[in-house]
């Protein structure tokens, strides 16, 4: 019996009662959860259904819980039900009922964890998103590494997801590019406001290889055809770095398209017919104070030149009239103050706030190697990028590491401690733990004992084969929470602190295979069924953050 099933279980033992009891059923939950004790004396598992909902119907929390324990008693499964405090319910499960899990999670294979959680929601998330004047940096691929993770945790809770790059290639720093490769090229000093580091002489090379009378010529002749061969070449070079690093995007969205194509016009129309624009001192403006903006926004300027918020405005309305019921943006660190002005968009054009638009800020990410800071790249100057990151660490190591940890802090990785084949290193740990397992039934096969078809699961009694199966029962739940919060590192934590480490301890309590001359018991085959189990939870967590299961290590 998973979480999820005790919990439909404790609250159809909850309609019984208040059914006999002549009470209002419309105040139970449409849903209810289960969690484990901290201390398992305190049983398999506790509801504080009782305390919830007693008060609401006129009866005490502790009375109530009293008559769910006794329907529950009744319930296949379930050995005991203690009454805790004011009114929390001890659950114990008898042991075929905690076995099963194993059962469960096998028979599901690569879907166990997914659920319908969000089903009907499509999503429209967005990040990395760099400008296309220079390699991806290592604040993108934190980004690159949580983005197309949490793409995985909501399509595997059931929603519809279009992943996005927004190229950025209508402002002022697509000109200084061009600029910049023309100097290269022509042996010029880089501009002021240039950009630096070896990769222009590269790409600059490249242009002037496939078309060589470009050297020389006037900088208002030349800059149209290093404009478009540089944007080319570097928007191509960042997508194949992203693949690279697994990393698709369903959508690559072009900002010109919205000047280009009338969107920012279509979007002020629209606006406007909401009320919330005005004009003054010859500008056009959107009252975002109207919905606690800081200030209003322009978004055509009194020249006509149309603003970056204009864009801005027209992205986002683009995005719900194609679809999108809600758009998630990532965004780095130094754009917490882009969170106002484009929940004020949403409002503005009509849409709840709260509801169709959200705004993820991550955190810097710093480079060191054994405590040091890691020198800067010489190829893209000032910054480290994706591709020498990949090149130190490989992919995995990458992934996981970046994937980790919550967004909200700022992250430093120390290169030797990520590539270290210990348990000191998380990605090692679980990667390690999948290859343990995946050692131990190689040696089943190649002693020729293979998993039945079936095995009794009240053989797995062990305290260690519980307290796995139990970490193993949760993880559809903490794929859930983790879609719900947007938080794709609990699935990291998960793995490590409770699937990696409960395997390592039951492995080392549990004799799994014979030895010897010992026989093949039906003991052996309930834990093969336990492992395999094991094996399919670390590899479908894995599979979530974007990181291989290895075999072998």
């Amino acid at each position: 019996m998973t979480p999820a099933n005790l919990a439909d279980t404790v609250l159809s033992a909850a309609r019984a009662v208040f059914e006999t009891r002549g009470l209002d059923v419309a105040a139970l939950p449409t849903t209810t959860s289960v969690e484990r004790p901290r201390n398992p004396e305190h049983g398999d598992y506790a509801s504080t259904l009782a305390l919830q909902v007693g008060k609401k119907v006129g009866v005490a929390p502790r009375e109530l819980a009293t008559a769910l324990a006794e329907e529950l008693g009744r319930r296949d499964g379930i050995k005991a039900v203690e009454i805790a405090g004011p009114g929390f319910l001890n659950i114990r499960l008898d042991d075929a009922s905690t076995g099963v899990i194993a059962r469960t999670v096998v028979a599901a294979g690569s879907a166990y964890g997914r659920s319908t959680q969000l089903e009907g929601q499509r999503i429209n998330l967005e990040f990395v998103s760099a400008n296309p004047t220079g390699p991806i940096h290592l604040g993108h691929t934190r980004w690159a590494a949580v983005g197309d993770a949490l793409r995985r945790v909501l399509t595997a809770a059931g929603a519809e997801v279009t992943s996005e790059y927004y190229i950025n290639d209508a402002g002022a720093q697509v000109e200084r590019f061009a600029r910049s490769l023309y100097a290269s090229a022509n042996g010029l000093p880089t501009p002021e406001d240039g950009y630096g580091g070896d990769y222009i002489g590269e790409i600059a090379q490249r242009i002037v290889a496939a078309e060589p009378d470009l050297v020389g010529q006037p900088e208002e002749t030349a800059l149209p055809v290093f404009d478009a061969r540089g944007y080319e070449l570097m928007l191509t070079e960042i997508r194949e770095s992203l693949e690279r690093f697994g990393v698709h995007f369903d959508v690559w969205f072009s900002e010109k398209t919205l000047h280009g194509g009338g969107a920012v016009e279509h979007a002020i129309e629209e606006l406007r017919k909401q009320g919330h624009i005005f004009e003054d001192g010859g500008a056009v403006w959107l009252r975002t104070t109207d919905f606690t903006d800081d200030k209003d926004r322009v978004l055509i300027r009194s020249n006509g030149e149309k603003t970056y918020f204009a864009a801005d405005a027209a992205y986002y309305i683009n995005k719900r009239e194609r679809g999108f019921d809600r758009c998630v943006y990532l965004l780095g660190a130094d754009h917490h103050g882009y969170i106002g002005r484009l929940k004020a968009i949403a409002a503005c054009a009509g849409d709840d706030p709260k509801q169709n638009i959200e705004i993820l800020i991550g955190q810097l990410v710093n480079l060191v190697r054994a405590g040091q800071p890691v020198r800067l790249s010489k190829r893209a100057g000032n910054i480290i990028t994706l591709d020498e990151l990949v090149e130190a660490v490989g992919v995995d190591a990458a992934r996981y590491s970046l994937a980790r940890s919550s967004t909200d802090s700022a992250l430093t990785l120390d290169i030797e401690e990520i590539t270290k084949n210990s348990s000191d290193n998380p990605v090692f740990y679980v990667q390690y733990a999948h290859a343990r397992v995946s050692s131990l039934l190689r040696n089943a096969a190649e002693k020729g004992i293979v998993r039945a078809d079936d095995y009794d699961p009240a053989l797995l009694s062990h305290d260690r084969e519980k307290n796995l199966l139990k970490t193993l029962g949760e993880f559809p739940a903490v794929v859930a929470t983790a879609a719900e919060l947007r938080e794709p590192h609990r699935i990291a934590v998960y793995l490590e602190e409770r699937v990696a480490t409960d395997y390592h301890r039951f492995y080392d309590a549990c004799q799994v295979l014979p030895k010897g001359e010992e026989q093949v018991t039906d003991l052996t085959h309930a834990r093969l069924w336990l492992v395999e189990a094991t094996r399919t939870v670390i590899a479908n967590g894995l599979d979530l953050l974007g990181v291989s299961a290895p075999e072998r290590m």
